[in-house]
């Protein structure tokens, strides 16, 4: 059986990120998005996170925080976000294809890039798509690679998590050591597929440190 290989990129902090590209003075500043009844945190600027404003987090909560530090607090535009991320995904499908591209989430997708392996440098070709998302766009995004979809997801975990990969992680030429001391540094109720929060990634994670550490 021949290798397969994915990457999984997703929008960081989607909502924000997709507000601030309607409102540039946005940029910089602590950002939290509110659920459709205004009453819970569903997305943070960096800037918000690193006030320790946690995610579903009702907004009363954090009244003595959002004042003190002047987050701007926004309700959520969903029309804006579905057409974003209609952008997102067409973008990826016309770099790659229709049948290479998996939708998974408003803000997520897996490629299967078996078939570009031969003539592509695959850390390359994940940041040249980084660049032309944000380029058309001016979402941010980051990209893991695997030979997984789950391993994928982990890479991307790493890629958002670790500034140094520039928003690239590729497991697939990681040696193994390497790769076992990211690994070690995760923890798995960090690391979840999709919006529904399951923890699939997070249970390789486990078997992985089980075997390896």
């Amino acid at each position: 059986m021949k290798n397969r290989y994915f990457f999984l990129i997703d929008v960081n902090n989607c909502y924000v990120s997709c507000e601030r590209v309607f409102n540039p003075k946005l940029s910089n500043r602590p950002v939290i998005v509110l659920s459709n009844n205004d009453g819970c945190v569903v997305a943070r600027s960096p800037e918000a996170k690193a006030l320790k404003i946690k995610m579903g987090v009702p907004i009363f909560e954090i009244r003595e925080i959002v004042e003190k530090n002047k987050v701007v607090v926004l309700s959520s535009n969903y029309a804006m976000y579905a057409e974003m991320s209609r952008r997102f995904h067409n973008i990826l499908r016309e770099i790659t294809s229709e049948s290479e591209c998996e939708s998974y989430s408003i803000d997520e997708s897996f490629i299967e890039v078996t078939a570009y392996v031969k003539n592509y440098n695959l850390t390359q070709f994940a940041h040249f798509i980084l660049q032309r998302i944000l380029m058309w766009l001016g979402l941010p995004c980051c990209i893991g690679i695997g030979r997984t979809k789950t391993e994928s997801k982990i890479a991307n975990h790493i890629a958002k998590t670790n500034k140094d990969f520039q928003g690239v992680c590729n497991l697939v030429e990681m040696d193994e050591i390497k790769k076992t001391e990211f690994y070690s540094t995760i923890e798995v109720g960090e690391c979840r597929n999709g919006q529904n929060g399951t923890g699939v990634a997070g249970d390789l994670l486990h078997s992985y440190r089980a075997l390896f550490t």
